[in-house]
């Protein structure tokens, strides 16, 4: 079994009303993959620049090891606001560092010693990130479990790119509204999330999907049945980051030995405490780990 559980994809600056927070979905995992006391590490790239310097100090005030190449392109930024729900909106900036992200030496090792690896579709906007995403999917170990987080952002993705991702990932992270995306784009016969995540499962052949429902809840379907817990009723201060700690917590406590449903009793209450803070990376009372 490998050692590293890698967040795959991009990193950047979230430019919030208050100020810019570290993001992107890969790295945001891989420091709530670390909180379970999991060897995780961020991969992206990024660019030669006082934001790509600050990137990295960043990771590391947050104790967050990194592979974090540097290339000519400037280190990649979103510019988000939140509105009254606290539900953030994005612009994501194109040709950025991000973009770029290198097949090296580094890399391929680490893929070697690969334990787990989420990676999503906004990464693979670009030829260069979506082919280095793609060899290190296929130079993980057999045993490597692979997550694909969809998420999907403003129109940086094809139904080929989704479908070759379904087809390499052990887990799939969605959310109702990608779901909605999905069904229509591939069109998946039937009525009910139950049976869209079903149909994902037989066709691709997918072990399980992690479905969140926002204040409705959250699915984990899988071959041992369905478990299904609510949403507890908190303030929201704003949701950036919350499936990104729902996903490192649900990886995080099956790989330390936890079964399906503890693992998402404890997803939930990561999550649910990331909701009320703002941004993505903070750190998790030990009574919720």
């Amino acid at each position: 079994m490998g050692k590293y559980v890698v967040g795959l994809g991009e990193a950047l600056w979230d430019k919030l009303p208050t100020g810019k927070k570290l993001g992107g979905a890969p790295a945001n995992f891989a420091y709530h993959a670390r909180v379970f006391n999991l060897e995780g590490i961020a991969v992206s790239a990024v660019g030669g620049d006082d934001l790509g310097r600050e990137l990295k100090a960043e990771l590391d005030a947050h104790d967050l090891p990194y592979l974090l190449e540097t290339v000519e392109q400037p280190t990649g930024t979103v510019e988000v606001t939140v509105d009254a729900a606290g539900v953030p909106q994005y612009e994501i900036k194109t040709g950025v560092a991000w973009d770029f992200i290198p097949y090296t030496g580094k890399l391929a090792s680490l893929a070697a010693d690969c334990r787990a690896v989420c990676f999503g579709s906004l990464a693979q906007r670009s030829e260069v990130s979506r082919s280095t995403i793609r060899r290190f999917l296929d130079a993980v170990p057999g045993d490597c479990l692979k997550v694909f987080d969809i998420n999907l952002r403003q129109q940086f993705y094809t139904k080929e790119i989704l479908e070759d991702s379904f087809r390499r990932c052990d887990i799939l992270k969605i959310n109702d509204e990608e779901m909605v995306t999905v069904a229509h784009r591939f069109a998946i016969p039937g009525f009910g999330t139950e049976a869209q995540c079903g149909y994902l499962m037989r066709e691709f052949g997918i072990k399980m999907i992690i479905l969140t429902l926002g204040a409705n809840g959250s699915g984990i379907y899988y071959d041992g049945g369905i478990s299904f817990l609510k949403a507890p009723d908190v303030k929201v201060v704003d949701t950036v980051g919350a499936g990104d700690s729902f996903t490192g917590a649900f990886i995080g406590s099956l790989l330390n030995g936890k079964s399906v449903p503890q693992a998402h009793e404890t997803a939930v209450a990561v999550s649910t405490y990331i909701c009320t803070c703002e941004g993505a990376m903070n750190p998790i009372p030990d009574n919720l780990k």
